[in-house]
């Protein structure tokens, strides 16, 4: 195959894949997925930085197309517009050859089948870079931004002082994180281990296993990977653990546990004083728990059921701690998912509040008196975070709020809300998340 025709390729899959999540609501992942196999194994990166960057400057991108079409494309033909942003991303965002990008753009056209298109995204992508159009960043608020309408509206709702630095952050790519295996070693022995083999890695205060990479790396060159040495998790969420596991011995439970990154830690830093029980609604992610928890040596009670209908399946046996990592917007890992602006909607927000409310409403039957519930989203909305654990408060009068943070070093990574404590992204390179600590009085 020759160069032009395999780069129109990848081009074309790209386009398709962004159209599949735009207009067909499908998740990044699962769109990837779906057509990995079209693309050689040498191109897959490309493709996905396409796929990643073009569903994260969307908006943009739209706009751009939108200024440079005479007249807009039959619904039909979306592809052809998600193939136009393609084309338009690599031309700003990238270093390759504009010569390379128009040519193998218009070659996708065809590829895709609308050969008669193929002359006005060749006439679209030079006009662009004849006007310098990139020079034009646009006024319209979503295209600013690059985020829509509705979450704009939240952020300045809920962050009026910090929304910029929030969408500032959920438009760059995310950083690697690390887990150093606290029971095989420190961060700072696995740093010497990453230096050794020439990748370098940054610690964190007050989150004791946490490395940065400077540069993203492939999982098998990463010494001791296979073996459970080190687990990619953003440091963020490992304060999860530590949190939860303070001064706790016995059952914990691990609810909505999939993809397993907290059992597993909780596991590594719990060893033998406590028995983990990790359930999950999806069996299938629930397989993800049980592959992450081989390749760490450690074992846990898995349970393919539903947290907020323990009758199912609890054994009626109290936990001396909880953690729920509740279903939940997600928007404060935007950065690492793009397709989240897209795929949420405004209306969520009060179905997935709800959702979380019923999860806490549902769980704390099965809590030791004196025990401890850490409520965790991956969200920064208030409705998702202090909303539902003041309302949870103010129905349950066995529940008061547990002051989890004992390391100072994390509470300056962290902000003070009316209950709990919300990390924003991007702080110290992290992404977003929200703790709330709750003991159940005796």
């Amino acid at each position: 195959m020759s160069n032009i025709k395999r780069g129109a390729r990848l081009r074309a899959t790209a386009a398709e894949i962004v159209d599949d999540v735009v207009k067909g609501g499908r998740s990044l992942d699962t769109a990837l997925r779906a057509r990995e196999d079209r693309v050689a194994a040498e191109d897959q990166a490309l493709l996905k930085l396409l796929g990643y960057g073009v569903l994260r400057r969307h908006w943009r991108l739209m706009h751009w197309v939108g200024a440079l079409l005479d007249r807009p494309l039959r619904p039909r033909d979306s592809v052809i517009k998600e193939l136009l942003a393609v084309g338009l991303y690599q031309l700003s965002e990238t270093r390759i050859p504009d010569h390379a990008v128009v040519s193998q753009t218009v070659e996708a056209a065809r590829t895709l089948r609308r050969p008669k298109l193929a002359p006005l995204v060749n006439a679209i992508l030079r006009r662009a870079l004849r006007d310098r159009i990139f020079e034009n960043l646009p006024s319209h608020d979503e295209a600013a931004n690059d985020h829509p309408g509705w979450i704009l509206e939240a952020l300045r709702k809920d962050w009026p002082d910090d929304w910029r630095e929030i969408v500032a952050a959920n438009n760059e790519r995310a950083p690697m994180w690390l887990r150093a295996n606290a029971s095989r070693g420190s961060a700072a022995e696995y740093a010497k281990r990453l230096e050794e083999v020439g990748i370098e890695g940054q610690l964190l205060d007050g989150i004791p296993q946490a490395l940065r990479l400077v540069g993203p790396q492939p999982v098998d060159v990463l010494p001791g990977f296979a073996d459970g040495d080190v687990s990619v998790q953003d440091a963020a969420a490992q304060i999860a653990a530590p949190c939860l596991l303070d001064g706790v011995t016995g059952r914990v439970l691990d609810a909505c546990a999939a993809p397993g990154g907290k059992t597993g830690h909780i596991l590594e830093l719990g060893g033998t004083d406590i028995d983990v029980t990790a359930i999950d609604r999806d069996a299938t992610r629930l397989e993800d728990v049980a592959d992450n928890l081989a390749r760490l040596g450690l074992d846990a009670t898995l349970i393919a059921g539903d947290a907020s209908k323990p009758d199912e399946w609890w054994d009626q046996e109290p936990f001396a701690a909880i953690l729920l990592d509740a279903p939940c917007s997600a928007s404060g890992v935007i950065r690492r998912h793009p397709d989240i602006k897209h795929l949420r909607r405004a209306s969520d927000i009060e179905d997935l509040s709800a959702v979380q409310g019923a999860l806490l409403d549902a769980l704390w039957p099965m809590l030791l008196p004196g025990g401890r519930l850490l409520y965790v989203t991956c969200s920064v909305l208030a409705a998702e975070n202090d909303g539902v654990v003041s309302g949870f408060l103010a129905r349950t009068p066995d529940a008061r709020e547990d002051n989890v943070l004992q390391d100072y070093n994390i509470r300056d990574l962290m902000r003070d809300k009316a209950c709990g404590y919300q990390i924003l992204p991007g702080t110290a390179g992290m992404d977003g998340f929200y703790y709330a600590g709750l003991v159940k009085v005796c």
